[in-house]
């Protein structure tokens, strides 16, 4: 029986849960399932890779009464990617009660998707874009959701989707939960709560929150900007991760770090950002789940919700100004107690943005290959090695190109 018992789930759900290797609940979902289970609103402030899917499909998927057929969780999200991850998560969780949830987005047939749920969705997990089409053409019925889970909502807001989600709340004019989680609380997600919510109860666990201790922070001091990808391209060789992800700035730096990595002969490199057809980012997604491509390159369309297990090692090409864009990239790796590594590359114009990076993950810079002259504000020494504590990696010895 695992940890889960103690919340009286509908025992079909605790032998899902079982076969899924699920044992202790996680930090999040042991702070909101409680109150999920007793119809609250929430708004729950957490860092992505903590276990929010589960904490709603969970008690989600406990509540849905299988006998009908109507749509009884609605589940905003704001990409197509975690759209997907969270109908096949919820999918999962509900397999042995009979829980049929589906993913609806932008890209893909309407009126396929539409039959889908006229066949029967007691969760659907949708985009903003789509779902407001099917509203607007009288397509869907969403009179019986009972809760309403807005996920990433700081990343919907900052992808403009500010007035589509004040839309879909009014749509819903019979009593229901609102769940909004969230990794940062900006003034309009405060703004969502003070108005169409009832006395949420708030759920912090990010904002004191260090970097899990099987994550390794390490930074490489890059000379001259244009060895970037030469720089990148001698890591992923010396230390051959099993699967990597490299963060980029732009769609344009990503085709170019991309097109840079194969020159230099690296197999299993593709890239992934959000200009590409939905058909095309699908599969993309999947060749990298099933590990046919080892190196992923993509900006931030990966950096959030999105859950690929198997990475061990995040690079980070250009440091960007926002910490918490660190944080969500960092975290791609060192999942689910396992170790990861995170490797930022770190030109003369960055090192200032230090600082407060390693004020939020709670560590000492540690530079892997030659330090550079670091100002006394980072209040670091810098050193120079290769895991933290001690633990030897085998690419401690790296020395990168630094010619100019």
């Amino acid at each position: 029986m695992t940890g889960f018992a103690e919340f009286n789930l509908d025992p079909r759900i605790l032998v899902s849960l079982e076969k899924m290797g699920f044992q202790e609940p996680s930090p999040i979902q042991a702070a909101t399932m409680p109150l999920i289970l007793k119809g609250h609103d929430i708004i729950a402030l957490a860092e992505t890779g903590s276990g929010k899917t589960a904490a709603c499909a969970i008690p989600l998927c406990h509540m849905v009464n299988v006998e009908s057929k109507k749509i009884q969780g609605l589940i905003i999200v704001p990409t197509r990617e975690l759209c997907l991850q969270y109908a096949v998560e919820a999918q999962k969780i509900g397999k042995e009660k009979g829980v049929k949830a589906f993913a609806m987005y932008g890209g893909e047939p309407m009126g396929l998707q539409l039959a889908k749920i006229k066949a029967g969705v007691q969760l659907l997990v949708a985009t903003p874009g789509r779902l407001i089409d099917c509203i607007h053409s009288r397509a869907i019925d969403l009179s019986h959701i009972k809760t309403l889970v807005l996920d990433e909502a700081d990343e919907m807001l900052s992808m403009g989707f500010f007035e589509d989600l004040e839309f879909i709340i009014q749509c819903l004019v019979q009593p229901h939960a609102t769940l909004l989680f969230s990794a940062t609380i900006p003034p309009r997600i405060s703004l969502l709560g003070r108005k169409y919510m009832n006395q949420p109860h708030e759920v912090k666990l990010s904002s004191n929150q260090k970097s899990p201790k099987n994550l390794d922070h390490q930074f490489v001091y890059v000379k001259n900007v244009r060895l970037r990808s030469t720089v990148l391209s001698t890591l992923i060789q010396e230390l051959a991760p099993k699967q990597s992800l490299v963060f980029c700035e732009s769609r344009r730096q990503v085709e170019e770090v991309t097109r840079d990595l194969k020159r230099s002969k690296l197999m299993g490199v593709d890239f992934l950002h959000g200009g590409l057809a939905q058909n095309l980012r699908s599969q993309l997604t999947s060749k990298f789940r099933a590990g046919k491509i080892r190196t992923l390159v993509v900006t931030d369309v990966a950096a959030r919700g999105l859950d690929f297990s198997e990475v061990t090692h995040v690079f980070i090409f250009q440091l960007g100004k926002d910490i918490d864009t660190y944080v969500h990239r960092s975290g791609r790796t060192g999942r689910s107690g396992r170790e990861g590594l995170a490797i930022s590359l770190v030109t003369s114009y960055e090192l200032s943005l230090l600082p407060p990076i390693l004020k939020k993950i709670g560590r000492e810079i540690n530079w892997l290959g030659e330090a550079p002259d670091v100002p006394s504000h980072t209040n670091s020494s810098p050193k120079s090695s290769g895991a933290r504590g001690g633990k030897k990696r085998r690419p401690s010895r790296f020395s990168p190109p630094q010619t100019s």
